[in-house]
């Protein structure tokens, strides 16, 4: 195995979070006595610049804009030249207006509102600041926009519906919401609102749809969701678009469980890992998880590091079964695994490729 980095990470910043969501994925290793060392992180970035990476998204595990040098770390990956994108829960967006002059177009930011009412915000959010409403954190957005109209800044709405639960706690439904957050997003100057189904951790550890354990027949609770895309698909104009998730797509279709068939090899997670202060994980959807673990918080910060990575990285390759441990999951890169896999068995038509002109476009 060469001694390669990933093209694109998920960067964990902290596990510190200010929310105590009833639908967030990641809890169990929420504000844990866990943080990364500065200069080894700093080291790990350059390092990986220097061998390929192209870009960072700052994301889970705990709220980016927590980090005491958020700001300047931004600056830093904007200097290795590095797109960027950060998703928050939208409480300290004034953190968000001051990286907002570092970002490019091609960077984005995405927050998790997930609501259309200051009602079921807080519900579903329970923020420790008591009185902080989704109207507030919508006011900031078009003070961003104004000192950078140049980057994508998106609303993301994770559906849920009765029935869902994480652990023993039961989820907020917000089907009934996404036309009124839609409409919310696009008069705050949001250039998009996302949707995608609520994800629960399987006994492997991964992210996964189990649309079973709705309340009520399945078809029905599809039909409600299809029919509030629809509308809000009717908000949209130019400027504002409704996006629909690759899994949600596949839920409202019905074929879902056509793609949780996976090839034994995930080609992806040589190509995109999750850096956290736990560790160095092979996939967003195994964050946390021992057995995907390439490494510690440092994996890539010197080239003694970077070649023990490639190595773990390459025996992940060779020893995780995707077709059993991802046999649950609606993969984002099961076309693309599927795909390369062909190639690598001689099923492709390498001669037929044509290389696609380059959209500068490396959040994979």
């Amino acid at each position: 195995m060469p001694d390669l980095v990933p093209l694109s990470i998920n960067l964990d910043l902290t596990t510190a979070c200010n929310y105590a969501c009833d639908h967030c994925i990641d809890w169990d290793i929420l504000n844990k006595p866990f943080k990364h060392e500065d200069q080894e992180l700093w080291d790990s970035m350059r390092e990986m610049a220097e061998r390929g990476m192209r870009s960072v998204i700052l994301i889970g595990g705990g709220e980016p804009t927590l980090y005491p040098k958020f700001k300047e770390f931004v600056a830093f990956l904007k200097e290795l030249k590095l797109q960027v994108a950060v998703v928050s829960n939208g409480s300290r967006n004034d953190k968000i207006l001051e990286i907002a002059p570092m970002l490019e177009k091609g960077d984005w930011v995405r927050l998790s509102l997930d609501s259309g009412s200051n009602d079921v915000f807080q519900r579903m959010h329970n923020p420790s600041k008591k009185n902080l409403t989704l109207d507030e954190i919508c006011a900031w957005v078009p003070k961003i926009k104004k000192v950078n109209p140049h980057f994508d800044f998106g609303f993301s709405y994770v559906i849920t519906w009765q029935g869902a639960t994480r652990d023993d706690t039961r989820v907020v439904e917000n089907i009934h919401e996404m036309v009124m957050a839609s409409k919310r997003a696009r008069e705050a100057g949001f250039n998009y609102i996302s949707f995608k189904p609520f994800l629960e951790r399987a006994d492997t550890g991964s992210e996964v749809m189990d649309p079973a354990h709705m309340e009520g027949e399945l078809a029905k609770v599809v039909a409600r969701i299809q029919a509030q895309v629809a509308e809000a698909k009717q908000l949209e104009q130019p400027g504002f678009r409704v996006v629909e998730s690759i899994n949600l797509r596949m839920l409202i279709e019905g074929n879902w469980r056509d793609f949780t068939k996976q090839p034994q090899m995930c080609h992806m997670q040589a190509l995109r890992q999750v850096l956290n202060p736990h560790g160095t994980y092979n996939c967003p959807a195994y964050r946390g998880v021992a057995y995907a673990r390439i490494g510690e918080k440092d994996a890539y910060k010197d080239s003694a590091t970077v070649r023990e990575s490639s190595t773990i990285t390459a025996n992940l390759l060779d020893n995780f079964d995707a077709s059993d441990n991802c046999k649950e999951v609606t993969c984002l890169y099961n076309g693309t695994n599927w795909w390369l896999e062909e190639v690598i068995e001689g099923d492709g038509d390498i001669d037929s490729l044509m290389a696609s002109a380059e959209r500068r476009d490396w959040f994979l």
